[in-house]
């Protein structure tokens, strides 16, 4: 596997997975950790750090940010951080109402 979209690819099904945990010599939980984070980068504007403030505040597949509420998850990234200390600086309210939107909008890429 060689880069994200064919992570995303390969892993997309439960059978894709459990290959690339085999092959890889690393549970199936952590590539589905691996798939999700890949599947959120397919939002424009999260990476790496706010797929990581994402997962900690409760949300870790674009099918879940798709159900949130934007201000409502706004609040609990903004605490999360400050907790946390993730990331330098929070998106906006306005990134999080887009992010949610996209969810909202994109095919799922992902079973499980």
């Amino acid at each position: 596997i060689k880069g994200v979209a064919s992570l995303l690819k390969k892993g997309a099904t439960p059978q894709g997975r459990e290959e690339i945990a085999k092959n890889a010599g690393v549970s199936k939980e952590q590539v589905l950790e691996w798939v999700n984070m890949a599947d959120l980068f397919r939002i424009r504007g999260i990476g790496t750090q706010y797929s990581e403030l994402l997962e900690a505040a409760g949300v870790d597949t674009v099918k879940e940010l798709a159900q949130r509420n934007p201000e409502n998850l706004f609040k609990a990234m903004q605490q999360t951080n400050a907790a946390k200390r993730l990331v330098r600086q929070t998106p906006s309210l306005q990134s999080v109402k887009e992010w949610v939107a996209q969810a909202k909008s994109l095919p799922r890429a992902v079973s499980y």
